[in-house]
């Protein structure tokens, strides 16, 4: 990976850091490229069982490089399309990575999270937020609309008019919102967000994977579709687990009272 996104894998757990301090992990073609990989390389492998984005310095991500986007703006006519592919070649399947794999994904929102980078914490499945961290829309202040499915996970978080609210009018939401509000689960003292979200990434990776992958597949279908349909996809969910090894598991340990050891399979 490059530098400005580091990628480590250790039990199970990979942990993936937005690293460019010094731009607030702003979001240049180098970092969306290597931040697209390396959670496609996270989802593909068979040996990760949890994933945890954070980021290093103040800033989750800022979203957007605009000095880069500026620059792009200056030299292609917008008719050629090229300044804003960056989508579909970028954001789109950032968050189609976190939000599909079959496994957890822990956001652990260390300072700003704006734009695509909050785009980017509401696709994960839980989040953990550092009490002087913030969200922030922004697309509407530089005239542009959402983008990094902000448009799907924003409402189904926070409810449609609160999200239509924040869109149309963006600003900050401080932790304490966040949390009252349902976008963060957790907030800790920031001196203690890295140890905090990676106890949660851990305990994730640790846990009966398999179970998780089909908790997080009928959220997202259940949030599409209405009751029957639905029923019919938890049977079938609910069947895949019943067959996994990490049930078995289960049922042993808890009738001899012990603590039950995962195997994600």
């Amino acid at each position: 990976m490059a530098d400005c996104v580091l990628y480590e894998v250790a039990d199970g757990l990979a942990t993936v850091t937005l690293n460019r301090p010094q731009a607030m992990n702003a979001l240049d073609i180098a970092t969306k490229e290597a931040l697209r990989d390396a959670l496609r390389e996270a989802a593909s492998d068979t040996g990760v069982r949890a994933v945890l984005l954070t980021g290093t310095g103040r800033a989750f991500s800022v979203g957007q490089d605009l000095k880069e986007h500026v620059a792009i703006l200056q030299a292609d006519a917008p008719s050629e399309g090229r300044l804003m592919n960056t989508v579909e070649l970028h954001y789109n399947p950032i968050v189609e990575a976190i939000a599909t794999m079959p496994k957890p994904v822990v956001a652990g929102v260390n300072g700003v999270a704006a734009g695509a980078g909050a785009g980017f914490a509401f696709a994960a499945d839980y989040r953990v937020v550092a009490e002087d961290a913030s969200f922030n829309t922004s697309f509407a202040g530089v005239a542009l609309t959402a983008d990094s499915a902000v448009s799907w996970t924003l409402p189904r978080l926070i409810g449609p008019a609160r999200a239509a609210d924040l869109l149309l009018f963006p600003r900050s939401i401080g932790a304490a919102q966040a949390l009252e509000w349902g976008i963060a689960q957790q907030v800790v003292p920031t001196a203690e967000l890295p140890q905090a979200a990676l106890a949660v990434a851990r305990r994730l990776a640790e846990g009966p994977t398999t179970a998780y992958a089909a908790i997080k597949e009928s959220l997202a279908y259940g949030s599409g579709h209405p009751l029957r349909e639905t029923l019919a996809k938890e049977g079938e969910l609910q069947e895949r687990a019943g067959l996994s090894r990490d049930h078995r598991i289960a049922v042993e340990a808890f009738l001899k009272k012990e603590k039950p050891k995962f195997t994600g399979s």
